[in-house]
């Protein structure tokens, strides 16, 4: 088994339900974003173009975040996953840097502060995050997602790098990325790329799929098929 996605431009309708899912299962803190997108508006009205192009860690065969890792904190996982040993990260950020797609993001602070703070949303209107622990009993984020910490840290420490897992505890179970299972238009495939007779082997072939920054010689494992765009005019 060596995973690969496939994400269908056409299918895709620009909802961000990815990245929401998967801040949602992998409890990522403010500002961090293992899934994510980019849009790009072309043109001058009324003759105007806008696209959307959905991004996550490509899990690449030629991991350019591997290679330059000094203590092979990122590595290749059996299943050709890119992942990381938050145990063994030194926070040298040698893998932000050389990631072609800035996909890697760095935790600068206690992660999830906000969820401790005693200032209230509105003030003398609602209660704020420190009263509603103490009226409780809650004793951690209201965030956590206890699966994710089968095989990660639930909330990465301070000083340290994090990115897409593919969601490996939920692949370990036989389950899709939450990127995957929360898409409501079915844009998301993934599979194993190293079967030709796969889903994704088989809408690569039929699409001429891209990838992103070919340039790199990266070799990534995330592809996109079709076309995303919106035209006015």
């Amino acid at each position: 088994m060596k995973f690969g996605m496939v994400i269908d431009l056409q299918k895709c309708v620009g909802c961000g339900g990815c990245d929401l899912g998967c801040k949602t299962e992998n409890n990522t803190p403010d500002g961090i974003h293992w899934s994510h997108h980019k849009t790009e508006t072309t043109g001058k009205f009324p003759n105007v173009n806008y696209s959307y192009i959905p991004t996550l860690c490509n899990h690449c065969d030629n991991a350019a975040c591997v290679k330059v890792c000094p203590k092979g904190a990122m590595h290749k996982a059996e299943n050709g996953l890119t992942l990381h040993d938050n145990d063994k990260c030194i926070g040298c950020k040698r893998c932000m840097r050389a990631c072609p797609y800035g996909v890697i993001s760095f935790n600068k602070s206690k992660p999830h502060r906000k969820w401790q703070d005693d200032t209230a949303l509105v003030a003398k209107g609602t209660s704020s995050p420190l009263g509603v622990l103490k009226a409780t009993g809650a004793t951690s984020s209201p965030h956590e997602n206890p699966e994710r910490g089968d095989t990660y840290p639930v909330a990465r420490p301070r000083r340290t790098v994090e990115k897409c897992t593919g969601c490996d505890h939920r692949q370990a179970q036989g389950l899709q990325p939450a990127c995957v299972e929360s898409c409501p238009s079915g844009a998301r495939v993934i599979g194993d790329i190293s079967d030709p007779n796969s889903e994704v082997s088989r809408l690569i072939k039929l699409h001429n799929a891209q990838v992103l920054k070919p340039e790199a010689g990266t070799k990534p494992n995330v592809y996109y098929i079709r076309s995303f765009g919106i035209r006015q005019g």
